[in-house]
């Protein structure tokens, strides 16, 4: 069935700008490892702590990042006319790719190198190039085909190589490769694919989309509270990703896009300002009041946790919308836009440095790994990936998915 009219949706530069930013707080965070002495408001709060840093706002803020732009592709392909099915298969390729990714990425943590092929370091920079291989955005001249088909089957015959080659647990007990968790690429995936068959299902109605997320919360807050051990024969089988969190997240974001779409598009800023101010505050007030059940936690992805990342994503898209849409301030953030344009190009770039890193066994002086020095360094860092990153997106070396 063709699809039906639909609202016109320009592209929201805001989005763009937002994805970028979590980009390079990403970078920065996941280099906070190779740091010492830095603030403990920064890192990870460890498992079981009731708390959170900065480090545990950034990737739920990419989820809902994730949610934002949903509407908008999918919307905009609908207008280009293709079908309903059409955009079901390429959800589900981009799904199934980044959780390969995120599969791949879990198991180089329990990596083992003793007794196998390759070293751990080897091993992550071949598979890091076995994912440019097949996911890179090959020319689309007639006569340059030839060149992606014998890229894509190198990068596959490599990845199949890797995986058969592949040794993790001990060497007095190594295992092949196992379903740990998703890994974050693979997390992005499942929220694209759940956000995505809820929009493709809903034809975007709002409502609906909302009683989704609704949904997301019930169920994560029963799982919580040990209400949904009744369903632990299937969890295995069939189960929302880390108990409803992850979609949450991402139908969030979706939910903002609507409003954005059918107010502060069509003239009734006002409208949407109030909107997303109070949903922002309701979130905060919720996940403040509820602590006392559950915590704040990443590591199990507490409800309070998701609902104050929620209330943070939204009020730092409402300073962006005002920023990049209203007030035209999108060059402030030229200097990063490529994270935003090439995201997982950006993000798998360090895998390639760190690999190159180990290898050599050179390692910066420790001034510069200890507190502001180092937290400074970390933050270069991620501006020299970013920059790197728009050098080889400017000669057509990008992922593409």
């Amino acid at each position: 069935m063709a699809a039906t009219a639909v609202p016109r949706n320009d592209r929201n530069h805001a989005i763009d700008v937002f994805r970028a930013l979590t980009m390079m707080l990403m970078i920065f965070v996941n280099d906070l490892w190779t740091l010492r002495g830095v603030p403990e408001w920064l890192p990870h709060v460890p498992a079981g702590v009731d708390g959170m840093g900065l480090s545990d706002v950034v990737f739920p803020a990419f989820l809902f990042i994730v949610g934002l732009s949903i509407p908008l592709a999918i919307n905009n392909r609908w207008k280009k006319g293709e079908r309903t099915h059409q955009i079901l298969l390429h959800v589900l390729s981009r799904s199934l790719a980044l959780l390969i990714m995120g599969v791949f990425h879990v198991n180089l943590e329990s990596y083992q190198a003793e007794g196998a092929l390759f070293s751990k370091q080897l091993w992550q920079l071949l598979l890091t190039l076995s994912f440019f291989l097949i996911w890179l955005d090959y020319p689309k001249e007639p006569e340059k085909k030839p060149r992606k088909w014998v890229g894509k089957t190198l990068g596959w015959g490599l990845l199949v190589l890797l995986a058969a080659t592949y040794e993790g647990g001990t060497p007095e007990a190594p295992i092949w490769m196992g379903f740990y968790w998703w890994g974050i690429l693979g997390l992005i995936g499942w929220a694209y694919l759940i956000g995505s068959l809820v929009y493709l299902a809903t034809r975007g109605r709002q409502v609906w989309i909302g009683l989704a997320f609704l949904l997301c919360m019930g169920f994560s807050v029963l799982a919580k509270l040990g209400m949904l051990g009744f369903l632990l024969p299937i969890k295995p089988y069939i189960w929302l990703i880390d108990d409803g969190a992850t979609p949450a997240l991402a139908l969030a974001g979706m939910l903002v896009t609507g409003f954005y779409r059918d107010h502060f598009k069509k003239g009734r800023e006002d409208r949407f300002w109030w909107l997303l101010s109070g949903l922002a505050v309701t979130a905060l007030f919720l996940g403040l009041a509820s602590r006392p059940l559950w915590g704040i936690h990443k590591i199990g992805s507490s409800p309070s946790w998701v609902l104050i990342c929620i209330a943070i994503s939204m009020a730092v898209f409402g300073l962006l919308v005002v920023l990049v849409e209203k007030h035209r301030k999108k060059h402030w953030f030229d200097g990063i836009r490529a994270a935003g344009t090439s995201t997982l190009t950006c993000y798998l770039l360090p895998y390639i440095h760190y690999g190159l890193l180990a290898m050599t066994g050179l390692v910066l002086p420790e001034v510069l790994r200890t507190g502001l020095p180092g937290i400074l360094k970390s933050l270069l860092y991620a501006w020299l990936i970013i920059q790197l990153t728009g050098f080889l997106e400017r000669r057509r070396v990008r992922l593409k998915i």
